[in-house]
């Protein structure tokens, strides 16, 4: 059996039914990583033996005639980011002199976990999670499995490129711009983000940290149901999370299965705002378009009432989200421990200028940043008055070439037009300041074969809208495609 080939869902009804034995899975995904990984550069290191002990212990439970859970005994990647799983160590994004041992378990790993799910590794991330590639100085570049030379997308791109090259089952991502939809964009899987207060974030001492822009712990899979399944266990209300909402138990693998039937969509390719590459614009809107199948009404280049221009608004992305990681290299100043000046080498140059930026804000450039955040709040509301969901490109850019000096980004333009290369190129981040739900889908390939990724808007809160539609899409479109799962290495 080739265990790549199953879904989460797939994989853990196999066990638990006694088809397979954990320890065959875990020795299965082992194999195939040793395998594989050398070409991607996905995970940044793998805890092959630890999973071992925790397969065997499933058996154990198994033997008893004990029920795990539904993705018993299936391989997950956690982001070698921030703490992901107690006892393990992260990088902060390959920054070397930041290595810490993790003090506190994910909710996406806690979540997995009581599904059954066994953690295998940590995947790659860019410094700070701070850029829509995945590279850094200490691990290098991850790229996607269409083409290796091409990267996987950021930040969460070690997860995505594992899981699209079938290392593992489902990866975790984080999204704090689009972390979780730009890789998956990128390499072909299904990556959703969760509305504000679905998911809790508990952050100390500062509870409202994740919340300018926010950010969200998620998944990435290659099935929706995957990521609805996910969704159910992640989605618990925490009162030690100012924004967390009590919406009771949702069973979302059900309410992924509504139909679309009289449903309003509205594509836009560039939100107005954004110069998109031709041909990422023709694959989306054919792809667009094929919701019509499922009985929804789709209104094409639906306009958007945005002021700010493109790189107003990705360059206010990068000072928000420095807001918080500057405050952490002040404090470790008073530790003793000065970052920049001492490790200057581990860190990109922009994320160095970005951090100073934020530094020398004053209360009326935070002033603005309100302004232009109510501006996209406002701008997409005003379409959510007539339409249910909002269909644009993830990227404006099909994946770019990996660099050499640990610094890959987004291209300088597209279409003769000026392109913020950190997050510029990304349609994604609009979400993150207004915090509705949204997915990626795999639309389509280029002529070149690289992958092209959808992305479904939803309103706030209405987070099965977006996995209704990604689903009916799925079942429209099924993007198992062969390419990564068929290369050579």
């Amino acid at each position: 059996m080739e265990l790549y080939r199953l879904s989460g869902v797939e994989l853990g009804r196999e066990v638990n039914r006694g088809n397979i034995a954990p320890t065959e899975v875990i020795r299965y995904f082992a194999d195939r990583i040793e395998e594989r990984n050398p070409s991607l550069n996905a995970f940044t290191y793998t805890k092959i033996e630890e999973a071992m002990e925790e397969a065997e212990s499933l058996e154990e439970r198994l033997a008893k005639g004990e029920k795990i859970g539904p993705l018993a005994s299936v391989p997950v990647g956690l982001k070698d980011f921030l703490p992901t799983k107690k006892g393990w160590t992260n990088s902060h994004g390959g920054v070397h002199s930041l290595i810490r041992i993790d003090n506190e378990d994910s909710v996406f790993y806690a979540a997995a976990r009581e599904a059954g799910a066994i953690a295998v590794g940590k995947t790659n991330s860019p410094a700070f999670a701070f850029r829509g590639t995945c590279d850094n100085k200490l691990y290098g570049p991850t790229s996607t499995p269409f083409d290796t030379r091409y990267n996987s997308g950021g930040s969460s791109g070690g997860s995505a490129a594992a899981v699209a090259d079938g290392m593992i089952t489902i990866g975790q991502g984080s999204d704090g711009g689009g972390s979780i939809r730009i890789p998956a964009s990128w390499c072909g899987c299904f990556g959703f983000k969760a509305s504000v207060g679905t998911i809790p974030a508990v952050n100390r001492p500062d509870g409202w940290m994740a919340t300018h822009p926010y950010c969200f712990d998620g998944a990435i899979t290659r099935t929706v149901e995957d990521s609805a399944v996910v969704l159910e266990y992640m989605a618990r209300y925490n009162p030690r999370d100012p924004l967390s909402l009590d919406h009771g138990h949702r069973n979302f693998t059900e309410l992924m299965k509504r139909p679309l039937k009289g449903m309003k969509i509205a594509f836009t390719p560039d939100f107005g705002v954004f110069a998109v590459d031709k041909e990422v614009e023709h694959t989306v809107r054919m792809a667009a378009v094929r919701f019509r199948e499922a009985g929804a009404v789709v209104d094409e280049d639906v306009r958007f009432n945005f002021r700010s221009s493109q790189n107003e608004m990705a360059e206010l992305w990068c000072r928000s989200i420095s807001v918080d990681t500057a405050i952490d290299m002040e404090l470790w100043k008073k530790e003793g421990f000065d970052l920049v000046r001492d490790h200057r080498e581990e860190l990109p140059e922009e994320f160095i200028y970005w951090n100073e930026v934020a530094l020398r804000s004053t209360i009326m450039d935070y002033r603005r940043f309100n302004e232009i955040r109510t501006e996209m709040l406002d701008a997409q509301q005003d379409v959510f008055e007539r339409y249910d969901l909002i269909v644009s490109p993830v990227t404006v850019c099909p994946p770019v070439l990996n660099e050499k000096d640990g610094n890959t980004k987004g291209p300088l333009e597209v279409n003769g037009h000026r392109t913020e290369q950190l997050i510029g190129f990304c349609e994604t981040f609009i979400e993150n300041f207004t915090g509705n739900p949204a997915a990626s889908v795999p639309a389509g390939l280029t002529s070149e074969g690289l992958p092209v990724g959808m992305q479904i808007i939803g309103k706030r809160f209405r987070d099965e809208d977006v996995l209704a539609a990604s689903y009916s899409f799925e079942q429209i479109m099924p993007w198992s495609y062969e390419v990564p799962w068929g290369r050579e290495i």
